[in-house]
């Protein structure tokens, strides 16, 4: 019995032995992890810190990544900084529509004026999350082998520009101290929110844009990098050779044909647009015959691909007269909106003819991205053109109007146009352009190249009564370039007027070069911090067609005219 138990006691020992050994094992161990797990925080902070320093919000950066913190510990790039901002960003996009619906149904005292800017700011969240979701797709190969972020990098800037952009019209749809400013007070931190989260991802996506081209030995923007590129006329791939060959014709076989008085298919332009097929990877074409379309008619963003031909400009007019006086929003004033990406227009009149006294009052809107028009005139007053936002292009066009008569937050280029002021109200001053970019990183701007800047009969007449500008900035980076244009008399020698005060003039970018005629002579020009006129073609170039908006590659698809350089 004693033997037994001697060997029993030194088998516990051996056993207890075994068992802290085993547990100094697991304890190292998890020392070990834990110390690699650190490390890894550490540098995933890094690379957090120092990728964000590059936004324009760093601590709002930062805090959105620390809000998924299961994806945030595997940080190893600033790719992988993007892409969990451009997430969280949808994700509170996607939740920012659900609290305006929610404010449009719980609001019973709602007034017409208010549901329309509601309604405005659905729609345009609706497009913020395709433009995201698109950016995503942009972005869902990048790192591979076979990905060029520069491939990329003028659809990613364009698309989050316009994200942003929605976010501020969305808000300019309410008054800061009308009735309705209770409404703008209730969305103002949630679309400022969203507002500020895509400037960082574009700022993100500027960043690295910026990183390759120091690489590559280069430390000029994305749109300076392409000067040495070859201005070619290249056929977009996604449009094929029938099209080519429809586009390039003198003439075209339309799909549908409207007339006004029944000869055609459809008497309206609206029931032709119902029935054109949605997501259409070939030209729709709708032939307008000569007559007068009073109505208002919207392109939606379905409508993919659809060209409108008409029978001339004097001709062929489309018009309405909704306007901000009489409880439209300014955004839903237009006779025509277009939506739908790729649309293109030739020998058609938009056209508004609320009056002067109406105040904002849109004949055109374009939201769609790789949208031209050919030989078209936009005639209204006040805001007669909405550039809104994405990539447009204008040639042999005719734009007439007072007050802020071409405004929005495109990246788009008027080349070949007569742009003329017209007679406004007693007290008014015309402004040829009203530019919305708000964040420097925006790749957004107004360019009026070799058009001629005029006034129309009516203004001629009493000229020295009314001031005239090319322009004064709507928002802080408002951007607009005029160059190679015949500038007559009605432009005042100053050249520019001030928004509100000192507000954006040193922030602003407002450039002219090589102008010609009576008012193009800058010696008495303001002298604000922001405008400068350009000397040299190397400075401007990078607003040419071929660069601003990327015209190489899409432009010659229209089978319209038009230059890509100076």
């Amino acid at each position: 019995m004693l033997e037994s138990n001697h060997h029993r006691k030194r088998n516990f020992f051996l056993f207890f032995s075994l068992a802290c050994l085993l547990v100094v094992a697991i304890t190292v161990a998890a020392v070990v992890g834990s110390h690699k797990n650190e490390g890894g925080g550490v540098e995933a902070n890094t690379v957090v810190k120092s990728t964000c320093a590059a936004t324009l919000y760093p601590e709002l950066c930062m805090s959105t990544i620390a809000a998924v913190p299961e994806a945030a510990s595997s940080i190893k790039s600033s790719k992988d900084v993007l892409m969990i901002a451009l997430n969280y960003t949808i994700t509170t996009v996607q939740h920012n529509y659900f609290t305006i619906k929610k404010i449009t149904a719980q609001r019973k005292s709602l007034t017409i004026r208010e549901k329309a800017a509601l309604h405005d700011c659905l729609e345009m969240i609706d497009d913020t999350l395709d433009e995201l979701h698109k950016s995503d797709r942009e972005l869902k190969n990048y790192g591979s082998k076979n990905y060029s972020f520069s491939d990329h990098v003028d659809n990613l800037l364009t698309l989050l520009s316009a994200a942003q952009t929605n976010q501020e019209s969305c808000l300019d749809g309410f008054s800061h101290d009308g009735a309705d400013k209770k409404v703008r007070s209730a969305l103002l931190k949630g679309q400022m929110h969203v507002f500020r989260l895509c400037s960082n991802v574009l700022a993100l996506i500027k960043n690295i844009t910026d990183t390759d081209a120091q690489t590559a030995g280069n430390r000029d923007s994305s749109v300076e990098r392409r000067l040495g590129e070859k201005n070619e006329h290249e056929w977009p791939k996604w449009l094929s050779a029938g099209d080519r060959r429809l586009l390039q014709a003198s003439t075209v076989t339309p799909d549908v044909t409207v007339a006004a008085d029944g000869s055609g298919n459809y008497r309206t332009v609206s029931e032709a647009v119902a029935v054109a097929p949605e997501s259409s990877t070939r030209r729709y074409i709708i032939r307008i015959k000569a007559g007068v379309y009073r109505e208002n008619v919207i392109i939606p963003k379905k409508k993919t691909n659809l060209m409108f031909v008409g029978d001339g400009r004097t001709t062929t007019i489309i018009t309405g007269n909704k306007n901000v006086v009489d409880g439209s929003t300014t955004f839903n004033s237009a006779t025509v909106a277009v939506v739908g990406d790729g649309f293109l227009a030739r020998d058609v009149t938009f056209q508004n003819t609320a009056g002067p006294s109406k105040h904002q009052a849109v004949a055109l809107r374009v939201n769609a991205d790789l949208t031209a028009f050919y030989r078209c005139d936009m005639l209204a007053y006040q805001d007669t053109l909405y550039v809104h936002s994405l990539r447009q292009f204008y040639v042999s066009c005719f734009v007439a109007g007072t007050v802020d008569f071409i405004f929005g937050n495109a990246a788009v280029v008027l080349q070949n146009c007569d742009i003329h002021a017209r007679r406004p109200n007693s007290g008014q001053r015309n402004m040829v352009t009203a530019q919305g970019r708000d964040d420097p990183n925006q790749n957004t701007g107004i360019v009026i190249q070799k058009c001629r800047i005029g006034a129309t009969s009516d203004l001629q007449a009493v000229i020295g009564s009314v001031e005239s500008y090319l322009g004064r900035p709507w928002k802080e980076y408002s951007r607009t370039v005029i160059m190679q244009s015949d500038i007559s008399n009605v432009i005042r020698p100053a050249g520019w007027y001030e928004w509100n005060g000192n507000f954006a003039l040193d922030t602003l970018f407002y450039a002219e070069y090589q102008n010609t005629g009576a008012g193009a002579d800058t010696s008495n020009r303001v002298t604000w911090r922001g405008f400068r006129v350009l000397t040299s073609a190397t400075q401007a170039q990078p607003f040419t067609a071929g660069n601003f908006i990327a015209g190489g590659s899409w432009l010659a698809a229209t089978g319209f005219p038009f230059s890509l350089g100076l």
